[in-house]
């Protein structure tokens, strides 16, 4: 059975990393921090929502018996083989864990205009597959 508490406290980090990066992305604000530091928060926040959007894929695919995953990305295959969330909806977060494997492991230089597309293109698919989680699970 799935926690609500878990699928709530990871929707809430999801929600707070991407106020953090519309924060440090206003113009009211780039004034007062160095690029460095912008890049770093946009960095770190965008890592954080991906992890929490992850180890929310693996907490309903886990408690739903939806199957095991292979890998990371595989939790969402699972959601959307479930009707949880939709198979294109799906894939851009599957490419988001290649993202958070790049942040986390540091296969590679973060590429700040890859943030900035993340952040102004893709941030949205956390929310819509928050609020398709929430209501799959009854918690809206």
């Amino acid at each position: 059975m799935t926690d609500a508490d878990v699928v709530l406290a990871k929707v809430a980090t999801m929600e707070r990393c991407r106020a953090r990066i519309a924060e440090v992305r206003s113009p009211a604000r780039q004034p007062h921090l160095l690029p460095v530091d912008v890049e770093d928060l946009l960095a770190v926040n965008l890592q954080r929502a991906a992890q929490a959007a992850i180890d929310l894929a693996m907490h309903v695919v886990s408690s739903e018996g939806y199957g095991v995953p292979a890998d990371l990305a595989e939790g969402f295959t699972l959601l959307a083989k479930h009707g949880v969330i939709d198979e294109e909806l799906a894939g851009r977060l599957r490419r988001m864990v290649g993202f958070r494997n790049i942040a986390v492991h540091q296969y590679q230089a973060l590429d700040p205009a890859i943030m900035v597309a993340i952040a102004e293109k893709h941030l949205g698919d956390l929310h819509i597959y928050a609020a398709r989680v929430l209501d799959h699970m009854g918690l809206k």
